[in-house]
């Protein structure tokens, strides 16, 4: 209890004395009602709580105060941060509610590949291993090894999607030859590999992805080799990057599948019905450009740099109607900059927010899109302890809990 003196008159003798007058704080809390205040702080401020008192440690530390983080029905994303492949840089992440930087933990020597909910997949480049962690936390676990596939099919993209229980599926092959394997974090275990068939024309396929359907739709893309017409590199650290659209129809049963081919289509794989289909191009082949497939506000959207005469475009489009539609873009001032740079993109999405990275050897920036409203900005430089600035290629979304175990 806290206590504030005030000067009073003695009644005696008119000399004044102390009192003490009650005021109420967090420290009157009971202990339940404490913790449930604390789970609504920032999720940066968690690690902090410990700092505070004995008392605030302890309710960070309990079960009932994860019990309360749980019941906190949404959190504003953390934009995981990638500025290389070797894993060596700090482990970063955009907090998009404060608008400022954070430390994340990292499983070492991986990179991560995907993301759902509150956790991140990384995988090993040396071994191909497969890990589940919490990077708010560093809670992690390994799973277990996927089956053999033979010939040695080359691994064309990951997916991975829903929350508890999530699932992870791995496409590989080479087109027409697609086959998948999915594992079940309820049953700890790997389905297939399944064969996938290419489905003729005039079966029907999802053209509003993200709109309520029969699966779930999960976007992808392979990223490794050159894009279209170009001899531009993908960056190694999207190179199997995955995103997710879920559908209220089939829950986490069903996924439709979109990568982008190596010579530049958009290829359908419904992990349901076993099936892929090619979709049209968004631009004719000779336009050198950059793509990627993201995810916002329960759609998926195209993002494409191209160049056209002496300027640079950034766009998002949206694959409906059986042809693609453009439903945002970048302001010519913000894109122009990247005119003649061969810059590449990588995209990443979380509710309605799109977050697009662009790098090249002569520009680099980060921006962010509220595609409701086609509102940009660049995001604030992260300046390490040496006072340099850091470049970012590209990055993974997640909604930071500390209550989600792995």
């Amino acid at each position: 209890m806290e206590l504030a003196m005030v000067e009073a008159p003695s009644p005696a003798n008119g000399r004044k004395r102390k009192s003490p007058r009650s005021s109420s704080g967090l420290g009157d809390l009971h202990d339940d009602m404490l913790e449930r205040v604390l789970a609504r702080l920032p999720p940066a401020s968690y690690f902090r709580l410990r700092a505070v008192c004995r008392r605030w440690r302890a309710a960070a530390a309990s079960p009932t105060f994860l019990d309360a983080c749980a019941r906190v029905p949404s959190r504003d994303p953390w934009f995981l941060m990638l500025s290389g492949s070797d894993g060596a840089s700090p482990v970063v992440a955009f907090d998009a509610a404060e608008r400022g930087w954070n430390h994340c933990r990292a499983a070492p020597g991986s990179m991560p590949v995907a993301a759902s909910g509150g956790l991140v997949l990384y995988r090993s480049p040396a071994t191909g291993a497969l890990t589940i962690a919490n990077p708010l936390t560093g809670a992690s676990r390994a799973l277990p090894p996927p089956p053999q596939q033979q010939g040695g099919r080359p691994l064309q993209a990951i997916a991975m999607y829903g929350g508890a229980p999530y699932r992870v599926a791995l496409f590989t092959g080479e087109l027409p030859d697609l086959s998948m394997v999915v594992f079940d974090s309820s049953s700890n275990s790997w389905e297939g590999p399944v064969p996938l068939f290419r489905r003729s024309e005039d079966s029907s396929c999802p053209d509003a992805p993200g709109q309520a359907g029969d699966d779930d739709t999960v976007y992808f893309l392979s990223k490794s080799g050159d894009v279209v017409a170009t001899n531009m590199q993908r960056s190694a650290s999207k190179q199997y990057s995955s995103v997710v659209v879920p559908s209220p129809a089939r829950g986490e049963e069903g996924a439709v599948a979109y990568f982008l081919s190596h010579s530049g289509t958009v290829v359908a794989c419904d992990t349901a019905r076993r099936t892929f289909r090619e979709l049209p191009r968004i631009l004719p082949v000779y336009f050198e450009y950059s793509i990627d497939v993201v995810a916002c506000g329960g759609a998926a959207y195209a993002v494409v740099l191209s160049e056209y005469l002496d300027t640079a475009s950034l766009r998002v489009w949206e694959f409906a109607g059986g042809a693609w539609r453009q439903v945002a873009a970048m302001p010519p001032a913000m894109s122009h900059g990247f005119h003649g740079k061969r810059a590449d993109i990588n995209c990443v999405g979380h509710g309605d927010r799109l977050m697009v990275c662009v790098s090249s050897g002569e520009a680099n920036g980060c921006f962010m899109c509220d595609v409701a409203s086609n509102r940009w900005e660049e995001l604030p430089k992260y300046v390490d302890g040496d006072g340099e600035a850091n470049e970012f290629l590209a990055a993974f979304s997640f909604e930071p809990r500390v209550e989600i175990t792995v």
